[in-house]
């Protein structure tokens, strides 16, 4: 049977064999694709509107924490740095007078009281820690301060002193626990000596202030009655730190508390 043509038909071209034939899902405006930008659209501006709506407010905390962020720059750089500077040198005639003291062939308690007290025009230790409280010469002037208290027997006021220091170096911190213990000793209150003591022979392991302060603890067990507390000091002493003045005696006390 034979096929033909109407006068002005044309076929229809061949598909490409990549064409996608539109479909309601990924051509109109409802599609998938069209939806996801729409909804990015309308977050970009939401988000747009938020920050119209609230710039007042971002500015104001970038703002704040801007001067905050310069306001303690400028406090340190400006407050802060010279403030050390200058305590540090008005303690130095203070300083000097206790060298002097704890140098001095015979006991001086006139240089222990001009450390503390001030003299030639400038701060002693008590008004470094007045004038100056917060700084590290305040700080250091707490420590001098007790140990000018503890060589001019004001016992109590040295206690006062050396609980307001701070340190986190090691001997420094043993120092002045163990001269806490003596001003306990010397008060009479035996069992917070024995406590120092023991917690300045703990705070670091050396030959020097170690050994110290483990025969002192001991004598204050002893004292206490504690004769198995005050061995154990005196054994680790003969064990540990042989070659420590204190160890030249130490066989006698040992026996002493295992009689």
């Amino acid at each position: 049977m034979a096929t033909y043509n109407k006068r002005g038909y044309k076929a229809p071209k061949p598909k490409e064999a990549n064409e996608v034939e539109p479909t309601d899902e990924n051509f109109d405006g409802n599609s998938t694709t069209a939806e996801v930008f729409d909804t990015l659209d309308q977050g970009a501006s939401k988000t747009e509107e938020w920050v119209e709506k609230n710039q007042k407010m971002i500015f104001v905390i970038v703002g704040a924490i801007a001067l905050l962020t310069v306001g303690y720059v400028m406090y340190n750089k400006f407050l802060v740095e010279p403030k050390e500077e200058e305590a540090a040198n008005e303690m130095f005639q203070a300083e000097q007078y206790f060298a002097e003291a704890v140098n001095a062939t015979t006991a001086n308690d006139s240089l222990y009281t001009l450390s503390l007290n001030g003299g030639e025009g400038k701060m002693g230790f008590i008004d470094i820690i007045d004038n100056y409280s917060g700084t590290d010469a305040a700080n250091l002037a707490h420590y001098f301060a007790g140990m000018a208290y503890l060589n001019t027997g004001k016992y109590a006021e040295a206690v006062k002193q050396f609980d307001e220091f701070n340190t986190s170096e090691e001997v420094l911190k043993a120092m002045a626990a163990g001269a806490t213990g003596d001003a306990f000793a010397q008060l009479g209150q035996t069992e917070d000596a024995l406590d120092y003591y023991t917690k300045a022979a703990n705070e670091t392991d050396n030959d020097l202030t170690t050994p110290r302060f483990l025969f002192k603890a001991g004598e204050a067990a002893l004292e206490l009655g504690k004769k198995d507390v005050a061995l154990k000091h005196f054994k680790q002493i003969k064990e540990k730190y042989s070659t420590a003045p204190e160890a030249v005696t130490i066989d006698a006390y040992i026996a002493m508390t295992e009689e």
